[in-house]
């Protein structure tokens, strides 16, 4: 991608980096690189995921809670090259990683096969927020052996909104479409860890039941039981300052809230996944950036 206008998300700003949406180099930037022990159990297990967290994202949403990461005008990362970030990810399997999780990658989709190479020994996740490009998704065929997406919205209007993002729905539903091509039916080995397939997250918002409903019917629709993972997630958690701009955001999701997704979940006939109620929601939830320590060897 070196000198090359940049088109690796839907956004396709056709810019020479730094610039664009998400403001980030063509240098990778990385914030933290660690086990992680708050992902679903299918990728956590027992020692945790080696989870990299690359700086700045390509979409930017109002109530991320990585914001301290993922802005436009982020610094708080570290660069890296593509042969040291792979030294940095095999630390993390020395380490016990049951797998390596790149978590936000699309502004860096380009650099993942260099840094994966002919494989890591362990399973790689593609773990991002759904806005993709299916020819940038198409570049990594073979490479990635789970994605992660987000399918936030069913409504774009909200995407809109929210993630300044109107084709957001569109891109993220045919992102997923190619995701599920390119690895066929979720696989699980004998110690219940995500071998391979696809696992689909939806935040649910406050005041946006319609939004979730959305969601869930389109997986319904498109997938058949055992040929996706789901994971509904309750743990929206307001940032300081978001209920004057949007004042549904301006607090927790509510247990209720969150019954009435599940229900709907139940209703649409959904059984291959996790249940993240509010409980799982707070501060505390969030991972520390910026650190020494959040790196398992020095960068």
């Amino acid at each position: 991608m070196t000198g090359t206008p940049c088109t690796l998300c839907p956004r396709a700003c056709h810019v020479l980096r730094p610039g664009g949406r998400c403001g980030m180099p063509e240098e990778i930037l990385i914030s933290r690189a660690a086990l992680h022990r708050w992902e679903e159990p299918c990728i956590s297990g027992e020692r945790g995921s080696g989870t990299v967290f690359f700086t700045g994202c390509n979409l930017g949403c109002v109530f991320c809670q990585n914001r301290a990461i993922s802005g436009r005008s982020s610094t708080n990362g570290q660069r890296i090259t593509p042969a040291r970030l792979r030294q940095l990810c095999l630390a993390l399997i020395r380490e016990g990683a049951h797998n390596i999780n790149f978590v936000t990658p699309t502004h860096y989709a380009d650099r993942l096969p260099e840094i994966i190479g002919e494989g890591l020994g362990v399973p790689v996740i593609y773990n991002s927020g759904g806005y993709e490009r299916v020819e940038t998704l198409k570049r990594l065929d073979g490479k990635i052996d789970v994605y992660m997406p987000d399918l936030k919205y069913s409504q774009p209007s909200l995407a809109e909104q929210y993630s300044g993002a109107p084709d957001y729905v569109e891109r993220a539903c045919e992102a997923i479409l190619e995701m599920y091509r390119q690895t066929g039916d979720y696989r699980l080995d004998e110690t219940g860890m995500l071998q391979r397939g696809v696992l689909i997250r939806h935040l649910v918002l406050p005041g946006a039941p319609g939004n979730t409903r959305g969601v869930i019917s389109w997986i319904a629709r498109h997938f058949r039981p055992g040929q996706v993972l789901f994971s509904l997630m309750g743990q929206y958690t307001p940032v300081d300052g978001i209920g004057t701009r949007f004042p549904a955001l301006g607090t927790a999701l509510s247990e209720e809230e969150y019954e009435a997704a599940a229900s709907y979940l139940e209703l649409a006939g959904i059984e291959d996944g996790y249940l993240q109620p509010p409980a799982a929601a707070g501060e505390d939830y969030i991972p520390s950036f910026g650190s020494d320590s959040d790196f398992v060897i020095p960068l």
